[in-house]
């Protein structure tokens, strides 16, 4: 089975080639494993670091270029897009998720499940960035009722039919689990490992983020009415 793993990276110079290596280990078990590089219009070395890691792993790195920063989710959508893979995977680039938790995911996909979304079991950050998860989880679940606890970890896998689910909105990488239970996807949950960050700057902020879920949130509720109600 061919699996796609899609990495939305901004300014993640150092992170790259860790972390393509980490996937290079997993081929033994996805031999069909290839790893699509996005750069959302990274200022420093991302890019060249994106085109050292296809020479050095050409059957398994693919890199995408964004002239421009589009955000985040412009930059999974982007790679959703370019994927081949049957089982499509979104990780985040910073290191902080772990690519070995990858086959467990993959290996739940089955008749009866079309998605899996990782959840952080024991996160490694603030205390103050947990607590804003938490409540942040908790407002979010009680509007879009998708049952999922840990929207914010990027790590999830599904089929790939299940990305005409995601329509083409800023901030959609924030609620793709009540996007996809909208369309009747079946949905299962599995704890995953969480490493603090070691190389880069994180983009995010719990004010930096507030206005933007919220906004995005309303989006959501805008789209499903709109499902809905045609």
């Amino acid at each position: 089975m061919r699996v796609s793993v899609i990495v939305p990276v901004y300014n993640e110079a150092e992170n790259v080639l860790p972390l393509v290596e980490e996937m290079a280990r997993l081929t033994g078990e996805l031999p069909e494993l290839e790893v699509v590089l996005v750069d959302d219009g990274s200022k420093d070395d991302t890019w060249l670091r994106i085109e050292a890691a296809m020479q050095r792993w050409p059957r398994l790195a693919r890199g995408v270029r964004h002239a421009r920063n589009r955000g985040q989710s412009a930059a999974m959508l982007t790679g959703l897009a370019q994927a081949a893979g049957e089982v499509l995977v979104t990780i985040d680039g910073d290191l902080q998720n772990n690519p070995a938790d990858i086959p467990r995911l993959v290996s739940m996909i089955g008749p009866d499940c079309d998605v899996v979304c990782g959840y952080r079991a024991n996160r490694r950050d603030t205390w103050s960035r947990r607590l804003a998860s938490r409540l942040a989880n908790r407002v979010r679940n009680r509007f879009t009722r998708d049952g999922v606890r840990d929207t914010g970890c990027s790590l999830k896998a599904f089929r790939a039919a299940c990305r005409v689910d995601l329509p083409p909105l800023d901030g959609v990488h924030r609620f793709m689990p009540a996007y996809f239970a909208l369309n009747g996807r079946r949905i299962r949950e599995l704890a995953v490992d969480h490493r603090p960050r070691s190389r880069g700057v994180s983009k995010y902020t719990n004010w930096k983020r507030l206005p933007k879920t919220v906004f995005d949130l309303v989006g959501f509720i805008w789209y499903r009415k709109r499902y809905i109600y045609g």
